[in-house]
């Protein structure tokens, strides 16, 4: 599989690390949007949010993103978590991902 994400979830291309378990990783995104933006996705590859079958997996990554912004120091000032489907949706990289986006005031609609 070509797959970017899979490649820096098992360690075959680097990435900047903030957060791991057996089934969930969270990285750095190389183009931040925000001073505290990661990715959140599950180990096991999955295309699109439409492609998931496993409602414990999903809950973990939203386990995954509380444990991040205690980690990071913004539980208490707050941060957003994102996740977009297919290409209208804004998905990019076709391995399931939540943005998990902080340190900042961050508006609404996001556009």
């Amino acid at each position: 599989m070509d797959c970017l994400f899979c490649k820096i979830a098992n360690g075959t291309i680097p990435g900047e690390i903030v957060f791991q378990d057996d089934d969930v990783i969270a990285f750095r995104d190389i183009g931040p949007h925000a001073p505290q933006h990661c990715l959140i996705i599950p180990r096991k590859h999955i295309s699109t949010i439409n492609d998931f079958d496993d409602p414990v997996l999903f809950g973990k990554l939203g386990m995954a993103a509380r444990t991040l912004a205690k980690q990071l120091g913004v539980d208490e000032s707050g941060y957003r978590l994102v996740m977009n489907c297919n290409e209208d949706g804004g998905q990019s990289v076709f391995h399931v991902h939540m943005h998990f986006l902080a340190g900042r005031p961050l508006a609404w609609p996001p556009g």
